[in-house]
């Protein structure tokens, strides 16, 4: 069996490795980032400039640990070289284990000629793959409303800014989501001034409101301009600056903008109609539940597929995609629940969230419990010196059963993982509360929610 990818992304590495280990001739095919540029120019950069934020946010509160303070100062030059050297990094990793599990990994751009032929078009010329199975990783790009031109300088899309040519003075970021309040965050923590576009009423549309206050608040506390319910149509350009205009009249001038208003799928020049695949109006390829488009043994996976984009899901769909690539319905393979699916945002307080939210369950009309415990309660919190955030868990009053939850708060994405596993699994918040949390540690406070 040959097995083509078209992808080394996330979802392409991991179906690779996968397949390869189980005993199947694999070859991937990639263009630009062994890794997955999403990942590797989007993801990991960003939250190494967060990282360093974030330093530079804690030297802040060494005054009230019982130390000196420092001034620290940003060094743009040296953190672009650590963004580019643990990206090089992380690609020489994830090729070198491609490398052991006999993947043979083509540079170029893959594209479907029929529906079992892939032709390979790259600095070494062109060939053309005869494929059993077929997987379409192709990833994503940044969104370009149709107002702006990003010129790289002072009209930014994302991958401009990891970091950009100069640290803004006031930076203006035109979009709310997920991305939007990273680079909000990012951008206070470093020392600009910032105004946050945001088209709806509040930050982290479809979020639980609660958890888009205390974000808001942070905000505010950092003196971040928010205008609510502004949605940006147009920008002026200056030779110092950049003026965006909202659709009500408001105009907001800073000294660079930053768009961060989505992504479009990759699947333009794909050869979707040769193979005969389906494509919806947005670009992207359904798949069922085992990641299979209408073509039974072509896959799609990643932010080509419509479902989460994030790299977590995508590795899990690669992962699933080679077990029913080898052994198809042989056997039982479990079907991946998005709903289920942790996700965080790497802010300031960080934020995570599992499962069912609060608010769909009550507009949903469900029953629910839902207990909320604050870190200004737990001891660790108080030792490290933040006590922002808190732990709110969703669970069944019949059953108990961990329906969902989130958690705002200091390293937030690593203790979503302990109600990750509860919602997936079906544990009770009884399991919980019995697993007996070390102390003092900002897991205490999941036990104590779960009381």
């Amino acid at each position: 069996m040959h097995f083509v990818i078209i992808g080394a992304g996330p979802a392409g590495s991991q179906a690779a490795t996968d397949a390869a280990r189980l005993g199947v001739e694999v070859t991937l095919i990639e263009r630009e980032v062994v890794g997955g540029a999403a990942n590797l120019w989007d993801c990991v950069p960003s939250k190494t400039m967060i990282a360093t934020g974030g330093a530079m946010t804690d030297v802040g509160r060494l005054e009230q640990m019982g130390l000196g303070r420092l001034e620290p100062s940003l060094d743009l030059p040296a953190l672009k070289r650590r963004i580019t050297g643990i990206a090089e990094h992380l690609e020489r990793a994830t090729t070198e284990v491609l490398r052991r599990q006999g993947v043979r990994l083509l540079r170029g751009t893959g594209r479907l000629t029929g529906p079992r032929t892939v032709l390979v078009e790259g600095p070494e010329g062109t060939e053309t793959l005869e494929a059993d199975a077929i997987l379409l990783a192709t990833g994503s790009r940044p969104r370009v409303p149709a107002w702006a031109e990003p010129d790289g300088q002072r009209v930014l899309v994302t991958r401009d800014a990891y970091p950009p040519p100069e640290l803004p003075e006031h930076l203006v970021v035109v979009g709310s989501g997920v991305t939007g309040v990273e680079f909000v965050h990012m951008f206070t923590s470093l020392g600009a001034q910032v105004s946050l576009v945001v088209s709806r009423q509040q930050v982290l549309p479809g979020k639980d409101p609660e958890v888009a206050a205390a974000l808001e608040e942070e905000f505010l506390r950092r003196g971040v301009q928010l205008l609510k319910g502004a949605r940006a149509v147009g920008l002026d350009r200056h030779e110092d600056g950049v003026t965006v205009h909202c659709h009500d009249g408001r105009a907001v001038r800073g000294s660079h903008v930053l768009l961060a208003v989505g992504s479009i799928p990759n699947s333009a020049g794909l050869g979707l109609e040769a193979a005969g695949v389906e494509v919806s109006e947005s670009g992207h390829v359904p798949i069922n539940h085992h990641c299979q488009t209408n073509v039974p043994h072509i896959y799609a996976a990643g932010d080509l597929s419509g479902k989460l984009p994030l790299s977590s899901v995508a590795t899990m769909q690669g992962r699933k995609i080679a077990e029913h690539v080898v052994m198809g319905h042989t056997a039982a393979h479990r079907h991946l629940n998005y709903d289920k699916a942790p996700s965080a945002i790497f802010t300031d307080p960080e934020i995570a969230d599992v499962g069912l939210a609060e608010a769909e369950a009550f507009a949903s009309g469900r029953k629910i419990r839902v207990t909320k415990v604050p870190f200004s309660a737990s001891p660790r919190a108080l030792i490290s010196g933040d006590t922002r955030g808190f732990v709110k868990i969703v669970s069944d009053p019949a059953t108990g059963v961990v329906l969902g939850g989130s958690i705002v708060g200091r390293n937030a994405s690593e203790l979503i993982a302990v109600l990750a596993v509860a919602v997936t699994a079906g544990l009770r918040v009884q399991d919980i509360v019995d697993s007996m949390p070390v102390h003092p540690a900002l897991a205490e406070a999941l036990a104590e929610a779960a009381d």
